[in-house]
């Protein structure tokens, strides 16, 4: 398992009830290392999220998956849906924000040509 990029942001869900964002987490305050692996065995994709806090909390663990439709939706702020729930990224910089983005087109673009070559 490689690591595609390792970014710094505030992981974010999407609250239908409440029509807001709310934080991942137990503690709302902590930016998280999020970062995409790559398993080449299985030629898998996810997105991971680990607080930088001493506990280290798995705050973000979702799979990407073809057809995911990622939005940037601002410079600093991005967002997926998977099965369950919009996911949120909050980015501290735009050098991160652009990393991760190119690391998840890079992601979703290799699912879409394994599927359909490979198949």
């Amino acid at each position: 398992m490689s690591s595609l990029c390792a970014v710094r942001a505030t992981v974010l869900l999407y609250d239908d009830s409440s029509k807001r964002w709310v934080p991942a987490g137990s503690d709302a305050t902590h930016v998280s290392r999020v970062q995409i692996y790559h398993n080449a065995t299985t030629n898998t994709f996810r997105v991971v999220g680990r607080k930088l806090q001493a506990d280290q909390q798995v705050v973000l663990n979702c799979p990407i998956v073809k057809g995911m439709k990622y939005n940037q939706a601002t410079a600093t702020f991005h967002q997926w849906r998977d099965p369950k729930q919009v996911w949120g990224l909050n980015f501290g910089n735009k050098e991160d924000a652009a990393l991760f983005a190119n690391s998840m087109t890079h992601a979703l673009e290799l699912i879409s040509s394994y599927r359909e070559g490979g198949a």
